[in-house]
């Protein structure tokens, strides 16, 4: 089930503005910030196990602003982040993993960082169906056997 069906639309909001103090968008770099439309929807569909500890911290987050969030003024916003950041724990921890892992995955990112935006194997070299010659030295090895723990 989508995250997005799970968390709140406050949640949501908070997550958006959290996510971009995080990481804001760089015009020198030419990269968004975490709280662009495409990666927060990549975060609200791939939550999934973490769904849980995500809204923790965004129910921690507002009840140390005494209101959403979202709603705050950027000063305040900024001191209730230092609070939550020396305080959330590991609801915090998982918020912040969730938003860089869905953020370095985005293509513009990957583009930005000057990888390829595709699997690192077989670099372009098509494999034909059936050739097992790449287990050739794992074959020659020989079996071994051990003793199970």
């Amino acid at each position: 089930m989508s995250a997005d069906n799970q968390l709140t639309p406050r949640q949501r909001d908070d997550l958006r503005i959290i996510a971009a103090m995080i990481i804001p968008a760089s015009d020198e770099y030419k990269v968004p910030g975490a709280d662009d439309a495409a990666i927060q929807a990549d975060i609200l569909a791939t939550l999934g196990r973490d769904t849980r500890l995500v809204a923790a911290a965004l129910d921690h987050l507002a009840r140390l602003a005494g209101m959403p969030f979202a709603d705050l003024e950027p000063a305040a916003r900024d001191a209730v982040a230092q609070e939550f950041r020396k305080h959330g724990g590991a609801a915090a921890a998982t918020l912040v993993r969730v938003v860089l892992q869905c953020y370095y995955r985005d293509d513009r990112v990957l583009r930005s960082l000057g990888l390829e935006l595709r699997a690192p194997f077989p670099k372009g070299y098509v494999l034909p169906d059936g050739d097992w010659s790449l287990l050739d030295p794992v074959k020659a090895r020989g079996g071994s056997l051990r003793r199970a723990p």
